[in-house]
C-alpha cells in the first residue's frame, strides 16, 4: 500500500480504517528506520570528528611539551659529558622523558588514523 492509495481510501468501516492506519504506521516506520540509520551514522561521524579534534589539540600540546623536554635533555646530556655521576643520572631521566613523550605522540597519531579510517568507512555507508 502506498500513499496514493491511502489518500483516496474509503474509511467507511472501522475495520477498514484500522487496516489502513496499520499500513500507514508500517510505511512510516520503514521510512523512519531508514532515516534513523542514517541519523545514527551521522551522529557517529560527528562524534568521531569531535574525538579527532580533541586528539589534534592533545597532539599539539604534547609536541610542545616534547620540545621543552628535548631542550632540557640536550642540556642534561652536555652536563653529563663533563659532570659527575649525578649529572649522568639526571641525563638518563631526561632521556626517558623524551622517549615517553615520543611514544605518546606515536600513540595519538595511531589513534587519530584509526578514527579517520572509521570515519571514511561510515561516510561510505551514507546514501548519496
Amino acid at each position: 500500500m502506498d500513499f496514493e492509495s491511502i489518500e483516496f481510501a474509503n474509511f467507511s468501516t472501522p475495520a477498514r480504517k484500522a487496516t489502513i492506519l496499520r499500513a500507514c504506521i508500517r510505511l512510516c516506520d520503514n521510512v523512519g528506520n531508514t532515516l534513523g540509520g542514517v541519523r545514527r551514522i551521522e551522529k557517529r561521524i560527528f562524534r568521531i570528528n569531535d574525538q579527532i579534534k580533541d586528539i589534534l589539540r592533545e597532539l599539539e600540546q604534547t609536541r610542545a611539551e616534547l620540545e621543552y623536554h628535548r631542550s632540557i635533555d640536550e642540556d642534561a646530556q652536555r652536563d653529563a659529558a663533563v659532570g659527575n655521576y649525578i649529572d649522568r643520572e639526571e641525563a638518563g631521566l631526561t632521556r626517558g622523558d623524551v622517549r615517553r613523550f615520543e611514544r605518546t605522540i606515536e600513540k595519538l597519531i595511531a589513534r587519530k588514523e584509526k578514527l579517520e579510517d572509521r570515519r571514511v568507512s561510515l561516510l561510505e555507508r551514507l546514501p548519496d
